[in-house]
């Protein structure tokens, strides 16, 4: 296999897990029904027109069930269990008890007792029950007897704390009130009245679905509307869905194999989209397709998007709108083009409107959307302009919200302005897409606009020590970005990109400054080298500099840009050299080349034609128009010819306009002055013909 069609299986295999995750998050069946007959009692009916597809019984709207729920539990009297037995056994214990305390009288033992025994007879309950019926909310409870109940007043119950009171009572003051304590008059006191919980819940199952039955000849026809499109929901109309949507999960249940098509249905549709894009990026994108950190970023951020927001509407349907969708385009755009960015927004959004109760509502606002959101954000360069961004798409929100209500015949004193507060959340959420953008650079190592300009501040710590260890070298290094982020504009690659490139493509030569000319201060300790020597050092540079970025934690586009300045070109100087001083023998040339590799972009190539031509034009000894636009073509064209350039995405008509903006900017940087001559000095004037005039300078 080979290594492209490895690349491609792969992608394929990851696109493939995706709509396998995307599949399992769609709802099936009736949870779709929930999200398409979703709706607020009070609120306008924002679904289609909903037709009785069959007859609908009418049943009980909420408030009328819950009176009617209220009543039957305030008057259903719960059923109970009566442990004869109980009372006798434990008044014998007690008894028992009692006689084995020689120091108490028969008379105080017999009275305990009996008291005992009474309230055994008048009914033990626990203390729940209890407290219902001292606040006169239970006042009879139900013995079960077979199939038939018997109805007792709880009056006289007790509960086993108030027995133990009403017993101890007794004995206040007396002498044998601690004897009785001592044998535990708590163990004696048991509920001989217990609920019988399988048998109440039964009973009282029974009794409320017999009252919330409605009446059987109240029913909604086939054929008949159950609610308009804009009608108030009423709890009438809402107990009206609610039965329709129980009776559609009944019939769904019983159609066997029904959530197995729903589910091929969705799995074919976002199969399709997902071919869709593969093809896209193959054909359109390849330098996007070929690259498996971009598209495995790509395919992981459009399937975690969908994922989260079927999950959200699963739960919370009203919640769609509060969702920020343009943070898609926001955020690939941060790192792809527009045209990519606009393709995955509207993937997302179309397998998204999938769970959407208005589909065309859904997707044309997003899709106006998602446009505000790429024309505003060509280039995020600070803060303010996602705040901007934000605001215009709170209005293209609300302004295309209010359209298609008008569109679909609803009177604008009717729109729900309550989805506004929904937008102003969504883009108050958008406005924080810097949390999402700095996530994504440090997990799939991206670098954004907006870090590459701060990057490009030069008072960054590495871009300090370059300006006080080696000033020529700074020097040269903003120059170099001055005119290659210029060239940059002009043919369309990424300025910020070049310019911080630009500003550290040399840094290495912090390591040995005094070894490259800009830095010299007259003395050239080449001259005490042989050319093998010279060649490494200054070679050395490259590396040096890729340390130095790997330990200042650089992003990779800035290491890319110093590895790549000088691409596998020779350092013909000492390469020069070498071969005068060996005018026999065979100069290994591998030995005065660049490690590379060349260049591997736009923004890569103009930072090495720039650098090259920026250092060869302080040699120049005039500076005129002609002289240095000579010089600038013959140096790109040189590096044209060695093959340079090969590897980068440039076009020859891109390089003629590289050519002409650096002829302009390096003839700007090196104009010449007029010529003040000092050696001439005014003639002094008669003292006798004019006034002496002092300090006139």
């Amino acid at each position: 296999m080979t290594r492209n069609s490895k690349h491609s299986l792969i992608v394929a295999l990851m696109m493939m897990a995706g709509v396998i995750l995307i599949a399992l998050s769609l709802p099936h069946n009736t949870e779709q029904m929930d999200t398409l007959l979703s709706h607020e009692v009070g609120k306008p009916w924002r679904n289609p027109t909903l037709i009785a597809p069959f007859d609908i019984p009418i049943e009980f709207d909420e408030q009328t069930k819950q009176e009617i729920t209220d009543s039957v539990d305030a008057n259903f009297v719960h059923l109970y269990k009566h442990n004869n037995q109980l009372g006798d056994q434990k008044v014998v214990l007690l008894n028992k008890a009692l006689s084995n305390q020689p120091s108490l009288p028969a008379s105080v033992r017999y009275q305990v007792v009996n008291q005992l025994a009474q309230i055994y007879l008048d009914g033990i309950i626990d203390n729940d029950a209890y407290e219902k019926i001292k606040a006169g909310k239970m006042t009879q409870v139900s013995i079960l007897d077979g199939t038939e109940s018997t109805a007792i007043s709880t009056a006289q119950m007790h509960s086993v704390k108030q027995a133990y009171a009403q017993i101890d009572s007794m004995l206040a003051g007396s002498p044998y009130q601690e004897i009785v304590r001592q044998v535990g008059l708590n163990s004696y006191l048991e509920p001989n009245y217990t609920i019988d919980k399988e048998e109440d819940a039964k009973w009282y199952n029974d009794a409320l679905n017999t009252a919330l039955t409605p009446p059987t000849n109240n029913m909604v026809q086939m054929g008949e509307a159950i609610i308009f499109t804009g009608n108030v929901v009423t709890p009438e109309k809402d107990a009206i869905i609610k039965t329709y949507q129980r009776m559609l999960e009944e019939n769904v249940k019983k159609r066997t194999g029904s959530d197995d098509y729903t589910l091929l249905g969705q799995v074919v549709i976002v199969t399709i989209l997902f071919v869709v894009f593969y093809v896209f990026a193959r054909l359109m994108r390849p330098r996007v397709f070929s690259n498996m950190r971009r598209m495995t970023f790509l395919i992981t951020f459009m399937t975690l998007m969908i994922v989260a927001v079927l999950w959200i509407v699963k739960f919370r349907p009203n919640y769609l709108y509060l969702i920020p969708f343009a943070m898609t385009p926001i955020i690939v755009s941060t790192f792809f083009d527009a045209r990519t960015s606009f393709f995955v927004h509207l993937i997302v959004v179309l397998i998204c409107s999938l769970v959407a109760r208005e589909q065309a509502a859904f997707i044309i606002m997003q899709f106006l959307v998602g446009s505000v959101a790429i024309a505003s954000m060509q280039e995020l360069t600070r803060r303010s302009q996602l705040v901007r961004c934000a605001a215009l798409i709170f209005i293209t929100y609300c302004v295309s919200f209010v359209a298609l209500e008008l569109v679909r015949g609803i009177d604008i004193q009717n729109v729900d302005w309550h989805y506004f507060i929904y937008f102003a959340v969504n883009c108050v959420v958008l406005s924080f897409a810097y949390v999402g953008i700095f996530v994504v650079e440090k997990i799939f190592g991206f670098t954004s606009t907006v870090t590459l300009v701060e990057l490009s501040d030069i008072n960054t710590p590495v871009l300090r020590q370059l300006a006080e260890n080696c000033p020529g070298t700074f020097q040269h290094a903003l120059q170099v970005a001055n005119i290659a982020s210029e060239a940059a504009v002009k043919i369309g690659a990424s300025p910020q990109l070049v310019r911080a490139g630009a500003l550290y493509h040399d840094i290495g030569k912090v390591e040995n400054p005094a070894f490259f000319t800009e830095n010299q201060m007259g003395v050239n300790p080449h001259d005490a080298l042989a050319p093998e020597q010279s060649a490494r050092i200054v070679i050395q540079h490259v590396t040096d500099g890729v340390r130095m970025a790997e330990k200042n934690r650089l992003p990779q586009v800035i290491k890319d840009m110093i590895l790549q300045h000088h691409g596998e070109g020779v350092t013909k100087y000492f390469y020069t050299q070498a071969c005068k001083a060996n005018p026999d023998g065979e100069v290994d040339a591998s030995l005065y080349t660049y490690p590379g590799p060349n260049p591997q972009s736009r923004e890569a190539a103009i930072v090495m034609m720039a650098d090259s031509c920026e250092a060869a034009a302080k040699s120049l000894k005039n500076h005129d128009e002609a002289t240095i636009r000579n010089m600038v073509n013959r140096i790109i064209d040189s590096q044209v010819a060695d093959g340079l350039l090969r590897e980068a995405p440039i076009s020859f008509r891109d390089v003629e306009t590289v050519k002409r903006i650096f002829a302009e900017r390096l003839k700007s940087f090196y104009y010449t002055r007029i010529s003040y001559p000092d050696d001439i000095r005014p003639k002094p004037q008669d003292t006798n013909d004019a006034p002496v005039v002092k300090n006139a300078e």
